[in-house]
């Protein structure tokens, strides 16, 4: 599918915008289905995005969250992608949302996937909203280039889910929504700032592997149109 450039002045202005845009679809499914979902990434990007969201006007107490990827940490921890949530859009109207965390106490990240995968059944599918971030490397989700489930987690026909992934680039064993999940969100967001980003964007849509970059399977094969969101 096309992936459309939406370029904004700065961050703020960009968090503003995504925000009204993410409001208005998960209004629109609340409208039309009675629930909303959406899955956010982490990182440093979308703070900013996730505080402007949670104060937006909408029946929150429809909407379940949840994430794209998580590292495999508890909820206190630092690195936790939970963390960054309950402490940036978890708050002010978006209190009364359902938060669906991946992290699992299990013994083993592979026993904290299929748990997973079972606790997020229930939020339905295709998400309604996924906003999904990028890696100087080209990765996505969990998608990391040389992750050894990469493949796997790359290929249409591995079923939704949850997939485990370990990677010289990612530090913690991560759990991961596989690309059948995500390449069919009803709004299928891609937040990146920064001059650096933009040029691996530009490298990205360019000719090349999808194991070397795995930014590209979706730009390349998602099921739904990509909108890039972009601020220098």
């Amino acid at each position: 599918m096309a992936a459309t450039m939406h370029t904004f002045a700065n961050a703020a202005e960009l968090a503003r915008n995504l925000a009204d845009k993410v409001a208005a679809s998960l209004s629109t499914a609340i409208a039309s289905r009675g629930t909303a979902s959406i899955a956010v990434s982490g990182g440093s990007t979308p703070k900013l995005f996730f505080q402007e969201l949670s104060t937006r006007d909408l029946d929150w107490s429809k909407v379940t969250i949840t994430l794209v990827d998580e590292r495999f940490v508890p909820a206190d921890n630092p690195r936790s992608n939970h963390l960054l949530v309950a402490t940036n859009l978890l708050q002010n109207k978006a209190t009364a949302a359902t938060f669906q965390p991946l992290y699992q106490a299990a013994g083993s990240v592979e026993d904290a996937a299929k748990l997973a995968t079972t606790a997020t059944q229930a939020i339905g599918n295709p998400f309604d909203v996924a906003i999904l971030g990028m890696g100087g490397d080209g990765h996505t989700a969990s998608f990391f280039p040389g992750g050894n489930n990469l493949a796997v987690a790359l290929d249409p026909t591995t079923p939704r889910g949850i997939i485990t992934m370990d990677a010289e680039g990612a530090g913690e064993p991560r759990l991961t929504f596989t690309f059948s999940s995500l390449r069919d969100a009803r709004l299928l967001v891609l937040h990146i700032e920064g001059e650096s980003k933009k040029d691996v964007l530009t490298k990205a849509e360019g000719n090349g592997d999808e194991a070397d970059m795995p930014i590209r399977a979706i730009l390349r094969r998602a099921a739904s149109p990509v909108d890039i969101y972009w601020a220098p």
